[in-house]
């Protein structure tokens, strides 16, 4: 690994980046936003993500000359920390990271669809359910025949709002990947923990899919979606860790019991001490795994691919934990105002739960990395 990918720290341009993500979510997005969102119908709000593709969000891995920002993952997982400390009901995750990364990987059968996502005039995503990990091989349940797909896949993150559907598909001649109109799919919302990140079933059922990829290509596409979704799924973790810690820190500076600031006792400075600790960690890792994910796209990468692998399953297995600790103790040490539903803590405990399920359980991670130094997988 280069000297380049080493450094953790945050460039300038990075923090501009965020400054500008952080000053638009406060402005259109605020938590009082995002509760009035989950309690209709309307929870995606797509004139935010539309204003967030007018700053580059939509298209930060993509070429200048597709419409993008020509940036790397590293500025992607910025812009992944802050839509997780707003918890942002945007389609981020499935439009800007898996979609785009898998069409990426696609070469020049794409190029429309990229210029489309990349420039907020469309929204996309990867029909696989969003609790498949990287490395679980290629799925079927999708089949394709002369051209048309048939098949059922549940659970696909930011299918309600996509207008293209990325879709790996087997057939005669092996696996594939298709780009599908939404309008030639049905797909229906399902109860998701997550209030602000809706899940869906999509169906296909002889819609016409055109192939962008095919064979090991596809695989190599899909795998390489997985994995960078997993590396920046970590650093929206990272997000919600910090809005907890901070959310908490000021609270127990104007909280008052027996007459002093819940913040000036020992046991509640012990439990803040280490989750900013833990959260310190957890920025380190993330910070490598987004890293890592940036090599992926280099050419002759293949070295590069196992440590990107490497790097995503090690911040899964380290950072779901972590969020979700931060939401737990923030929920805790606000006390009863924090189990109230009026209170915009319980979506960041929804989503740091959520997430610790989504693109690979830490175990499964884990269960990933043992397998790389050769320990003996545990018994059933």
């Amino acid at each position: 690994m280069s000297e380049k990918r080493l450094d953790l720290l945050y460039s300038e341009v990075e923090e501009e980046l965020r400054a500008s993500v952080r000053s638009l979510l406060e402005d259109k997005s605020p938590p009082e936003s995002v509760l009035a969102r989950v309690e209709d119908d309307r929870i995606t709000d797509t004139a935010l993500w539309k204003e967030l593709a007018e700053i580059g969000v939509a298209g930060l891995p993509v070429s200048e000359e597709l419409g993008g920002a020509g940036a790397s993952l590293r500025e992607s997982a910025v812009v992944a920390e802050e839509l997780g400390r707003g918890v942002a009901p945007v389609p981020f995750m499935g439009s800007a990271v898996l979609a785009t990364t898998a069409l990426l990987e696609s070469g020049d059968a794409a190029t429309q669809e990229l210029e489309a996502l990349a420039g907020g005039e469309s929204t996309g995503t990867l029909v696989v359910g969003f609790a498949r990990a990287p490395g679980s091989g290629f799925p079927e349940a999708v089949q394709e025949n002369g051209g048309k797909l048939r098949g059922n896949v549940g659970g696909v993150v930011d299918a309600l709002t996509a207008d293209v559907l990325v879709v790996p598909a087997v057939g005669d001649s092996g696996p594939g990947l298709y780009v599908v109109p939404a309008s030639e799919a049905t797909v229906t919302p399902v109860v998701s923990l997550d209030l602000t990140r809706p899940l869906a079933d999509v169906s296909l059922e002889g819609a016409a899919g055109r192939r962008v990829a095919s064979g090991a290509d596809a695989e190599r596409a899909l795998r390489h979606a997985l994995v960078t979704g997993a590396a920046l799924l970590s650093a929206e973790q990272l997000g919600v860790a910090q809005w907890a810690l901070d959310a908490t820190v000021d609270y127990a500076k104007t909280r008052t019991q027996f007459g002093r600031p819940i913040g000036s006792f020992q046991a509640v400075k012990h439990r803040l001490a280490d989750l900013w600790i833990s959260v310190s960690q957890a920025r380190a890792v993330v910070r490598s795994a987004a890293s890592a994910a940036a090599t992926l796209r280099e050419p002759g990468a293949g070295a590069e691919a196992a440590e990107a692998e490497i790097n995503a399953s090690l911040a899964q297995a380290f950072v779901s934990s972590v969020a979700v600790k931060a939401a737990e103790e923030a929920l805790q040490l606000h006390g009863g105002i924090g189990f109230t539903w009026e209170h915009p803590l319980h979506l960041f405990l929804k989503r740091a739960k959520s997430d610790a399920l989504a693109l690979g359980t830490a175990d499964r991670h884990r269960l990933a990395l043992s397998g790389r130094v050769d320990l003996p997988a545990p018994s059933a």
